[in-house]
């Protein structure tokens, strides 16, 4: 049966606006006027299939990340008690303070009550569920451990919520550091240093080094500073626009695994995404070819993710995982190590999953290492530069005071 949204006035003339189900427009009118009230528009929530790529309603994102991790827990919960997912979604339905959550909850129902598949339900809003999650309900509900798949969905999602925030978190101090020291020395060599030195400039004595090397500077930002900022930008733009191109795509993200740092973190944190990924879609019986496929689809890293699609065609072409992703080296050889136990334990799942905590806690570990590293180095560098600015300014005063005496 599909929902309506609706908006009506009271006797007494009041606004109500909400959310019903009925057979169509006209069933959903009668309602409103059963109920003592005046249907002023009466829209189906249901805008669109899974055929004609999603609902159209849903243009822009609904579920946050950490939203979607939240609904996810408390669906898992009720579907887990023993409640029927229709009325498992109603609950959600109404406990939901967000019009636009509502409708979307309530298009899930509607589509359920009309004898769909949950996870053929989440599929017509593709960008809020994508292809891992709706894998995942599919393997659930054919297994009829929808509660338990969907607990230990959450519980991934809720992990790698928290090894992103980790990542940013160890990053955002350095970057704020660094913005604002590029800031405070710009302003120093632009204006400070321009101004105390205009003050000796009508003597004939030459300068210190240090000042006219920094008046230099100064001199060269001011007069070419707005077209280094466009170029910059203008670099910025051109290359977001070449990685629109695959396989511009795929070589910048090659050579970005090379960096001595940010690569191996980039590495590190896409192979504990694979390797989680994998090992929910495994455990909760999805068939190991598109578990492969869709956990390749979640690696950032286009490199990385053509690695795995050639394992993929290795292992459908009947090789083990292990010796699959051995043969990748941008994959960690942790990975292949504990693919290849598990393949001789019968054990997979436990494994994979085994092989994502370690290397998400490798990750977190190298990120906190190089925050810890780069935030003394920032200030004493930051310190030096400004050092450096206060000599230059200095510099003259003493020397004028040694002509005075």
């Amino acid at each position: 049966m599909p929902a309506f949204k609706f908006e009506a006035l009271t006797a007494g003339g009041k606004a109500r606006s909400g959310l019903l189900e009925a057979d169509n427009a006209k069933a959903a009118r009668a309602q409103l006027r059963s109920q003592a009230l005046v249907p002023l528009q009466v829209t189906q929530v249901a805008a669109g299939t899974a055929s004609e790529g999603g609902l159209s309603r849903f243009g822009r994102r609904v579920f946050s990340t950490t939203t979607l991790t939240v609904w996810t827990r408390q669906l898992a919960g009720l579907v887990g008690s023993g409640l029927p997912l229709e009325r498992a979604l109603t609950a959600l339905a109404d406990e939901s303070e967000e019009p636009r959550q509502r409708e979307l909850i309530a298009h899930l129902k509607s589509e359920v009550n009309a004898g769909s598949p949950f996870a053929r339900a989440l599929a017509s809003a593709p960008r809020e569920f994508d292809d891992v999650y709706r894998a995942v309900v599919a393997a659930g509900e054919q297994s009829g451990a929808l509660g338990g798949v969907l607990e230990r969905l959450a519980d991934d999602l809720e992990e790698r919520q928290a090894l992103r925030a980790k990542l940013i978190g160890a990053t955002l101090y350095p970057a704020i550091v660094s913005i604002i020291a590029v800031v405070i020395v710009i302003f120093l060599v632009t204006y400070v240093v321009p101004q105390v030195a205009s003050v000796f400039s009508s003597s004939k004595r030459a300068l210190p080094g240090l000042t006219v090397a920094m008046l230099a500077i100064s001199a060269f930002i001011r007069d070419y500073g707005w077209l280094m900022l466009g170029l910059i930008v203008i670099g910025v733009v051109s290359l977001l626009y070449s990685l629109r191109n695959e396989a511009f795509r795929e070589r910048f993200d090659a050579g970005f695994l090379k960096l001595p740092l940010l690569g191996r973190l980039a590495r590190g944190y896409n192979a504990a995404r694979f390797a989680g990924t994998l090992a929910m879609l495994a455990g909760a019986g999805v068939p190991i070819l598109k578990a492969l496929q869709a956990a390749a689809e979640t690696l950032s890293n286009r490199s990385m993710r053509v690695d795995a699609m050639d394992a993929l065609v290795q292992v459908r072409e009947g090789a083990p995982l292990a010796s699959a992703l051995a043969g990748k080296k941008r994959f960690p050889g942790l990975l292949a190590m504990f693919a290849r136990l598990g393949e001789q334990t019968g054990q997979l799942p436990l494994m994979l999953e085994r092989a994502a905590r370690q290397l998400g806690a490798e990750v977190q570990r190298r990120s906190l290492a190089v925050a810890t590293i780069l935030e003394p180095l920032l200030i004493v560098a930051m310190g030096l530069v400004v050092m450096l600015i206060v000599l230059a300014v200095l510099l003259p005063i003493i020397q004028l005071n040694t002509w005075v005496k």
